[in-house]
């Protein structure tokens, strides 16, 4: 079976009047059907440029790309076909109403007698009551939820979220994870960007990690988690740390995270947070997160996790 996405030894190296600019330096991996994966990084890291190839917006300087087994230069046609993304800019055209728009989209593909289908979208996007609305209307979140809709509208088996819920209401979100997850759960894949870590880790079975256009992490989200420290101390403080704790903790307004790797170590931060007389509110003992292994990689605290089956993979493909 081919794999869903498949990303083998793609290069992009751009070059203007001020020189090149090396995009993406030799990213491997692959997404097999049925997956939810995270694709994470700073910005900057090349996420963007690799969607862009990806959707054929761009083309890579070096290296292959396939959707369902199209090249997407070779059988761009195809491989449009069987994808269905959510761009990060809200792009819509203001003449049409939501309807309209998504019957212009089905069009776009071949396809026909989509209406029941629109239905459904609209039904589980929220959209129902705005379907006659012109999009000029409509608030950013309810654009959002119409690009979400014109992205899925030919029942695209890859789905690609570039990130979708950025600036978007709770509401939103609720929505339009359940909807995905639902379409997930029927065999479509799924590619996230996000720089909502808590996103990734409750959907993503497997994540990458981009830095500098480089892979440096390619691992299921239960292995990244598991090779980090398992115990995670979080209080609320108006003090200084001390200074050998401040290099080592997250400090968010009041909120300081700090970690620990047994309960020995746990009682030594304590103690010397007591010593220096910090006071301490709301303490909480917990597990370490997907933002605490993603610092830890981008910072280069910790060891890349690079899966070493995804690699050979590749080099097999």
């Amino acid at each position: 079976m081919n794999p869903a996405i498949h990303f083998q030894h793609v290069s992009k190296t751009y070059r203007g009047a001020r020189g090149t600019f090396q995009a993406l330096t030799d990213v491997s991996f692959d997404i097999q059907p049925g997956e939810f994966f995270g694709l994470l990084g700073p910005n900057g890291a090349g996420k963007t440029t690799l969607i862009s190839i990806l959707a054929g917006l761009a083309r890579a300087t070096e290296g292959r790309v396939t959707v369902m087994g199209h090249d997407v230069v070779a059988d761009y046609a195809a491989a449009r076909k069987s994808l269905g993304i959510v761009p990060q800019e809200l792009v819509f055209d203001p003449f049409f109403s939501v309807r309209e728009s998504l019957r212009i989209q089905s069009g776009y593909f071949g396809v026909k007698g989509n209406d029941a289908w629109i239905d459904e979208l609209l039904a589980g996007l929220g959209l129902a009551d705005k379907a006659g609305a012109n999009m000029r209307q409509l608030s950013g979140g309810m654009k959002r939820r119409v690009l979400v809709a014109q992205a899925l509208v030919h029942r695209p088996p890859v789905i690609v979220l570039d990130e979708p819920t950025a600036g978007v209401d709770v509401e939103l979100r609720q929505t339009l994870w359940s909807f995905i997850a639902r379409l997930n759960k029927e065999g479509h894949t799924v590619l996230l960007t996000t720089h909502y870590l808590e996103e990734a880790e409750a959907l993503c079975g497997r994540i990458a990690m981009l830095k500098q256009g480089r892979v440096v992490a390619l691992e299921r989200t239960s292995a990244l988690l598991a090779g980090t420290a398992s115990t995670m101390l979080r209080f609320k403080t108006d003090d200084a740390l001390p200074a050998e704790l401040a290099a080592q903790a997250r400090v968010t307004g009041r909120i300081a995270q700090i970690k620990a790797h047994d309960a020995a170590e746990v009682e030594s931060v304590l103690a010397r947070l007591r010593a220096a007389g910090v006071r301490v509110e709301d303490l909480e003992i917990g597990r370490a997160d997907l933002e605490d292994v993603f610092l830890d990689i981008m910072q280069g605290r910790s060891t890349s996790v690079v899966s070493t089956e995804s690699a050979a993979a590749v080099e097999v493909a």
